[in-house]
């Protein structure tokens, strides 16, 4: 039996007992958006501390404060020997590879905890599973700088930490998106959910601020400021975070009781058995989950690609035929992340208008091939173009993983061939998102032997991966496309389109056509 939070029972007994709905709900909002706001800010330093762990010895650069100084700041080209000697062991040649194999040891390590983390949240307290991921991950990322204050220049101490913050990495996306399933109902989920995803990139962007802001006293700043962050974000989630609402008195979306042990203790029968144990077979065998966990697979390799690797090519490649600096290159990088904002929320609302996930997934992801190339050939015309093209790469790059990370394995974790007996949001969850981790431990592993011979492999392998996953959905979108004649076809049958179909994305494969 579960009661509310502490914080909660300490603000309800100074300001009474009745607290809305509504501010419930938006608590919730707020709290799991800081939440896994803090898991990506921890993700990002390995990103921006790359061109210091491995510099490139052919270039060296002058030191001017952002954002007072220029974004781009000049670096001068010289053939001369370098003053930076990076940090061994990843100053050697193999430098990059070594990079490449810190970031697959994190996202093997964080895509196989995440079967395991669905299940485990499918069964627990997900206020205290989720707050013991939180402080265990910045711990571990920290950690990881401690490394630079203890001489650390063993690639295993690395790879350990990595593995191990993973780890604990996996406990985030499962949980807060089945909070946040546990309050929202259907209605309107693929737009909420997408101003909601918007964590993903204000993450990652205040990750690499907070990661470049104190580079200069050293990398190992660059993790344990992070890390702490996440560490204090996990305490509030602790004290004022509501996963379910019946611990609060209110009544669960779905009409019945979203908990793993009836509150009352005294109601059994269909709302006793409603949390059956839900298998991750069972769970694969829900109607589009397997597509979309494929699409992910490769929709995560590019996306990842970018989050681990941008930064690195920011100050590697001339702009404008100028160079940046480490710091700049990671501010700058920001910007992706900003168009991933804008796509989010796009792909959310485009898809609630059309009741149509995987189509709005699959154009997203051919879109992004030609963005893509743009970004590639011109992106190093000039500043202002390397902005444009990279905001717009984001856009179609995270747009499509958004919308599959949160409004489609919420639809999936509550679809209708459950029956109501169950509730799966965490377990298809971390199925949809695990099998889509792998193929983000791929794209950055894959990036740092491909970079060693210019970065045009890297985006060839960018684009084949976005074709992949567009056509991965390709059954799905005929069959969502099919709907959608049908209905225009039928405008007396637009309301009862716009009621029913959230299991669009699915549903056809069981042959009910609404």
């Amino acid at each position: 039996m579960r009661g509310p939070p502490p914080g909660i029972s300490l603000i309800k007994t100074l300001t009474g007992p009745n607290i809305s709905l509504k501010t419930f709900k938006s608590l919730v909002l707020l709290l799991t958006f800081i939440a896994y706001t803090g898991y990506h800010a921890s993700r990002k330093p390995p990103s921006i501390v790359k061109s210091v762990l491995h510099p490139d010895p052919h270039h060296h650069h002058h030191h001017r404060p952002w954002p007072i100084g220029d974004l781009f700041i000049r670096r001068r080209v010289t053939t001369s020997n370098s003053t930076s000697h990076g940090w061994p062991p990843f100053d050697g040649p193999d430098g990059t590879a070594m990079l490449g194999e810190i970031d697959l040891a994190f996202l093997a390590s964080y895509s196989l905890g995440m079967y395991g983390a669905g299940h485990l949240g499918d069964r627990t307290d997900l206020r205290l599973f989720l707050t013991a991921g939180m402080i265990m991950s910045g711990c571990f990322v920290a950690a990881f700088g401690m490394g630079y204050f203890w001489g650390i220049h063993s690639l295993w101490y690395y790879l350990s930490m990595q593995m191990l913050a993973g780890l604990f990495q996996a406990t985030g996306w499962p949980s807060v998106v089945a909070v946040v399933g546990n309050w929202f109902g259907e209605r309107k989920r693929g737009l909420i959910m997408g101003i909601w995803n918007a964590h993903t990139s204000v993450g990652n962007i205040s990750g690499s601020l907070m990661a470049a802001s104190v580079l200069q006293h050293g990398w190992g700043w660059s993790f344990i400021l992070p890390g702490a962050f996440i560490g204090l974000a996990g305490v509030l989630v602790f004290l004022f975070l509501a996963a379910y609402p019946e611990d609060v008195g209110h009544k669960c979306p779905y009409g019945e009781t979203s908990s793993a042990v009836d509150v009352e203790g005294g109601k059994e029968g269909e709302e006793g058995r409603r949390r059956g144990a839900v298998g991750l077979l069972e769970a694969c065998r829900i109607p589009g989950v397997i597509p979309f966990a494929m699409c992910l697979f490769f929709a995560k390799l590019v996306a990842y690609t970018f989050l681990y690797w941008l930064p690195f090519y920011l100050s590697q490649t001339p702009i404008g035929g100028e160079y940046m600096s480490v710091k700049s290159a990671g501010n700058l990088s920001t910007l992706f992340d900003v168009g991933g904002i804008i796509g989010g929320i796009l792909a959310g609302y485009i898809s609630d208008k059309l009741n149509a996930r995987a189509t709005t997934a699959a154009t997203f992801m051919y879109l992004a091939i030609p963005a893509l190339v743009a970004y590639n050939k011109l992106g190093g015309i000039s500043q202002s173009m390397n902005i444009i093209l990279m905001m717009t790469a984001g856009l179609f790059v995270n747009g499509p993983y958004a919308l599959i990370t949160t409004a489609v394995s919420a639809d999936l974790g509550t679809h209708s061939s459950l029956k109501g007996d169950s509730r799966a949001l965490a377990t298809v969850t971390a199925i949809i998102d695990g099998t889509g981790s792998v193929g983000a431990a791929l794209g950055p592993l894959i990036t740092g032997f491909l970079s060693r011979n210019g970065w045009d492999l890297v985006f060839l392998m960018l684009m084949v991966g976005a074709f992949i996953a567009g056509a991965l959905l390709s059954f799905l979108v005929r069959s969502e496309l099919t709907q959608i004649f049908q209905c225009w076809r039928k405008p007396s049958s637009n309301q009862g389109r716009q009621q029913g179909m959230t299991d669009s994305v699915a549903e056809p494969l069981l042959g009910e056509h609404r």
